[in-house]
């Protein structure tokens, strides 16, 4: 294995897919001790790994800003030659990401291309997402391209300033009763197949307060208007036992919020994999999603994976009509969400923010109802 003295690892994509990436940061410590590692990621995304451990440097890009414009992003590449990488590892296969490590000036450029790039790497590997979770395909690309043979994989990790963890328990204290335990729910995600049915929340959440439950909803901005649609769909849309934080708080804070609660009900999302590398229990529903590649990495989450034959299609918008419209997701029932959320209350529910990592033990269960299960 040579001795690399300057590394750098590329990931512009959202906040899962950065998620993602950490285990291969702190693999590379563990290889390269006294290297300089650096992470450049997409600047909005700041909050997931600014503050991670294992790197010297989080460089940002401002995708949709200023570097958004062609002489920008020109002299941006400029910027990273002029810190004589004798590494990069591309871990974003898209145009941009591609680029910016073909024309680093890295002495080794390794991982995912675009065909148009990969003449400039020393070595492309495929993204084999489809077949094995992500995490083990950025794995192949360090034993494969860059020699490691020693791979320590801590999990999803993220670290969080104090001031966001502040910020959260002030939010806490002002929002939740004390002794209560809190359940968190994420109702959106990037692509329209990735959502679990409002109404559905609607009756988790309405299930939930009447056992005593206090809840939390979480998301982005954009995720305001479904979350609106839930409640108003709620029978117990008046109550006081749930709030609304969705769109309200900073990456950093959502993950400081995550921590303090009992279980996370959530889409296959970014925000999924915030709740992984904070160790909150979790239950995911997969329809269009390829359960291999991005299942929730630990190993005491559950997963229900949609009995429809038309999984895992990897489409953003239904093409079917009718009844048979999101039927991926139609066809996972409140029942079977309530049935696992129950498993992991009854487990788990009492420990929120003291459950111990179990290091290795990130293969979730996964419940088919293809399968029969009920």
């Amino acid at each position: 294995m040579k001795d690399y003295k300057n590394i750098l690892v590329i990931n512009l994509m959202h906040i899962g897919d950065l998620m993602l990436v950490t285990p291969v940061l702190r693999t590379l410590r563990a290889n390269y001790p006294k290297a300089r590692i650096s992470l450049l990621a997409d600047k909005k995304l700041a909050d997931l790994v600014q503050y991670n451990k294992w790197i010297d440097e989080c460089l940002l890009i401002d995708k949709k800003g200023v570097d958004d414009s062609l002489p920008n992003f020109i002299r941006y590449i400029f910027s990273l030659r002029k810190k004589k990488y004798d590494l990069v590892i591309n871990l974003h296969r898209n145009e941009r990401a591609s680029a910016l490590a073909a024309f680093s000036g890295a002495d080794r450029i390794v991982g995912y291309s675009k065909p148009g790039f990969s003449m400039f790497f020393s070595q492309v590997l495929p993204n084999l997402k489809a077949v094995k979770h992500q995490i083990h395909s950025h794995f192949d690309v360090l034993e494969q391209a860059v020699g490691i043979e020693k791979i320590d994989d801590g999990g999803l990790e993220m670290w969080l300033p104090k001031e966001a963890e502040e910020r959260a328990e002030k939010i806490w204290q002002e929002h939740f009763t004390p002794g209560k335990r809190v359940v968190a729910l994420n109702i959106g995600a990037s692509w329209k197949t990735k959502r679990w049915i409002d109404s559905y929340f609607a009756q988790c959440a309405d299930q939930l307060i009447e056992e005593g439950y206090e809840l939390a909803f979480f998301g982005g901005p954009m995720d305001l208007e479904i979350v609106e649609a839930c409640i108003g769909q709620m029978k117990h849309k008046d109550s006081r036992s749930y709030t609304v934080l969705t769109g309200k708080v900073s990456l950093a804070e959502l993950g400081a919020l995550l921590k303090k609660c009992a279980l996370f009900i959530t889409t296959d999302s970014g925000p999924m994999h915030v709740g992984v590398a904070q160790n909150v229990p979790i239950v995911t529903m997969f329809g269009a999603s390829p359960v291999p590649g991005f299942y929730p990495y630990d190993a005491k989450d559950v997963l229900i994976k949609t009995p429809e034959p038309c999984h895992p299609c990897g489409i953003h918008e239904c093409p079917l009509e009718g009844e048979r419209h999101m039927a991926c997701m139609k066809n996972i029932t409140v029942d079977i969400v309530m049935k696992y959320a129950h498993e992991l209350l009854e487990k788990y529910g009492d420990m929120a923010g003291n459950i111990p990592r179990v290091y290795g033990a990130y293969e979730c269960k996964v419940i088919d109802m293809a399968k029969g299960e009920s």
